[in-house]
């Protein structure tokens, strides 16, 4: 009994006393404990979509940014659509799961000409010849972004992120892109 008693006070002591705040993992990758999730879009992901939405526009395209950040809560509500709530699947990522958990993801659509939100791939809106999400898929690309559409297993036309590298797993263990990343070159 003594021995369950000191090896208790021992592993209380190891915890207290050693810090928390990084841990190694396996081949050298490190993750901070306890890093709060995003609230935001990441900076650069800001600012490339704002360079979207200009150069876009400016070929008569009028995109519609439907979705940036994502709290865990309301990916874990997305997520359940089709499964316990009403609706198609949307999604198969959980809370947590999506990069728009992390502020590196955002979501378009078009604007039609009467003013309706449109998820219409073929659409022409500004009359070129040239289907509008393309164009815009092209322009994102283009800045950084990488398109739901290419995915292999689960096309997500509307999505374009900017992983800077991470992986989900190591966007769940608090590692997170810099700031300076993809540094603009004006």
């Amino acid at each position: 009994m003594n021995f369950f008693f000191f090896a208790g006070v021992v592993a209380l002591v190891i915890f207290f006393l050693v810090p928390q705040v990084e841990k190694e993992l396996p081949q050298g990758v490190f993750y901070k404990k306890d890093v709060p999730m995003p609230t935001n879009l990441h900076p650069t992901v800001e600012k490339r979509k704002d360079q979207l939405v200009e150069t876009v526009q400016e070929a008569g395209i009028n995109i519609v940014i439907t979705e940036g950040h994502r709290s865990v809560q309301r990916q874990d509500k997305l997520y359940e659509q089709g499964r316990s709530s009403e609706g198609k699947i949307v999604t198969y990522a959980r809370g947590g799961e999506s990069y728009h958990n992390y502020g590196l993801a955002i979501d378009f659509a078009l604007e039609h000409e009467d003013g309706r939100v449109i998820w219409d791939t073929e659409y022409d809106g500004n009359g070129n010849g040239r289907s509008d999400w393309l164009e815009i898929v092209d322009v994102a690309k283009g800045l950084g972004f990488e398109w739901g559409g290419d995915w292999e297993n689960f096309k997500d036309y509307p999505h374009l992120q900017m992983d800077f590298g991470l992986s989900i797993r190591e966007l769940k263990r608090g590692k997170r892109p810099e700031v300076d990343e993809y540094a603009d070159e004006e």
